[in-house]
């Protein structure tokens, strides 16, 4: 398995937090970073049952078409499986303290089949780290 990941602490309550991961139709597309383009909701737009698409460009990769499952198992708890590859992204917030939370994300492939050679964990990590940064700006406004 190949995997990258990132997290970044917060200064606001984890359920807003997770609330505004969640909203695919509104702010979740605010957040992403320039490296994310074609970005439409197909289904859903609120957390479990939405059906997200964007490409995604990671420096020296070729573009990742993706369309994204979203499902809620657990509590504070986003998970997006790709449906044009093995990709899974996993977004875990939990509290950190009064009105604080950590937001974990791991972005992997269990079949590393689609993603090539050229996997770079760092390009990943950099881009989900600014995504996070996008988030606490908003989120700490």
């Amino acid at each position: 398995m190949r995997q990258a990941t990132t997290q970044r602490e917060i200064a606001a309550e984890p359920e807003d937090v997770h609330n505004a991961l969640a909203d695919y139709s509104g702010t979740r597309q605010k957040l992403l970073p320039e490296h994310f383009s074609e970005y439409e909701v197909r289904e859903g737009g609120d957390g479990k049952g939405t059906l997200v698409h964007w490409k995604l460009q990671v420096t020296g990769e070729p573009v990742l078409d993706c369309l994204l499952d979203v499902d809620e198992p657990t509590d504070g708890q986003l998970v997006e499986k790709d449906r044009n590859s093995s990709m899974l992204t996993t977004w875990t917030v939990t509290p950190a303290g009064m009105a604080r939370a950590n937001v974990h994300v791991t972005i992997a492939w269990p079949d590393a089949g689609g993603t090539g050679n050229a996997f770079a964990p760092g390009g990943y990590s950099r881009i989900y780290d600014e995504l996070l940064n996008n988030l606490a700006k908003h989120m700490e406004k």
